[in-house]
């Protein structure tokens, strides 16, 4: 397979680093914090960036990639479409439990919500992912919509959603950020303490999880080919191993959309091959 190797390396990495964030998360709230809880406290508002971390950043990332496998080719588009908006329907939700536990905090300690720009623009990417996702159930999952519709929303669809993660990990690095400013008193931030350099290590893993997820999903070789041409290179591949169709995947693209313009279930085809962007 053309460029496996360096898929692999890409993806072991992005999964290690974000495996490895989520447990920075946690060594932060459970060690230089209060830990977890459902209580109106600090405790409680810990469950944010957990969520946050956990949810909205690393599955979302999860969910933006996982077309790009290719073990997972031989599993029908329809499969892969129901995990794709699973892994981003739990994303959501990890994101509107973390808004619950934020507002709560600040309700029982008596802080204003919604007055830092962190806050702003959090709540406008809990409200345009809800969007995104109720778009993207609609138009391809059911899916309700035209496909000439479908074809016009798609790279609407596929940029909101790159966009929208990577909005996120910088709205998270506010937050943390902002929580260390006001957290931190004895020493200061600017001090250097060592919850500070902890959680400064926690901001990079992020930015290096996401720089590595956006590229697995905008390589174009690495993109995931019709269902009809797996199915043919697998049938032509005999007992071959499955990843044997990886040879081809520069061109497949290519070949399909050339296809793609002979009738309704071609051009079906097509917008299920530009799916595979996310």
């Amino acid at each position: 397979m053309e460029g496996l190797k360096q898929f692999v390396v890409a993806l072991c990495a992005a999964a290690v680093v974000g495996l490895v964030s989520i447990i920075f998360v946690l060594r932060w709230v459970l060690h230089f914090r209060e830990g977890l809880a459902w209580d109106g406290g600090s405790a409680e508002f810990n469950w944010h960036p957990v969520l946050i971390v956990i949810g909205f950043i690393f599955l979302q990332g999860t969910a933006i990639i996982v077309y790009r496998l290719p073990w997972t080719w031989q599993c029908s588009k329809l499969t892969m479409k129901l995990i794709h908006a699973g892994l981003h329907l739990v994303a959501f939700a990890c994101a509107v439990i973390a808004l619950v536990a934020v507002f709560d905090f600040h309700n029982g300690a008596k802080i204003p919500n919604m007055y830092s720009l962190h806050s702003w623009l959090g709540l406008i990417a809990v409200i345009v992912y809800s969007l995104q996702l109720v778009l993207g159930v609609g138009m391809y999952l059911i899916p309700i919509a035209p496909v000439s519709w479908r074809a016009a929303f798609m790279p609407i669809h596929v940029y909101s959603g790159l966009f929208l993660f990577a909005s996120v990990i910088a709205v998270a690095l506010m937050g943390i950020t902002e929580k260390l400013i006001f957290g931190l008193s004895d020493p200061k931030y600017k001090d250097s303490p060592p919850e500070a350099i902890f959680v400064n290590i926690l901001g990079l893993l992020l930015v290096v999880f996401g720089a590595l997820v956006l590229w697995i999903a905008t390589r174009t070789s690495w993109k995931r080919p019709s269902d009809q041409i797996v199915h043919t290179l697998h049938t032509n591949g005999g007992g071959e191993d499955s990843t044997g169709v990886g040879p081809a995947m520069s061109q497949l693209s290519e070949g399909d959309d050339a296809e793609a313009c002979g009738d309704v279930r071609r051009r079906n085809n097509k917008l299920d091959d530009q799916t595979n962007g996310l």
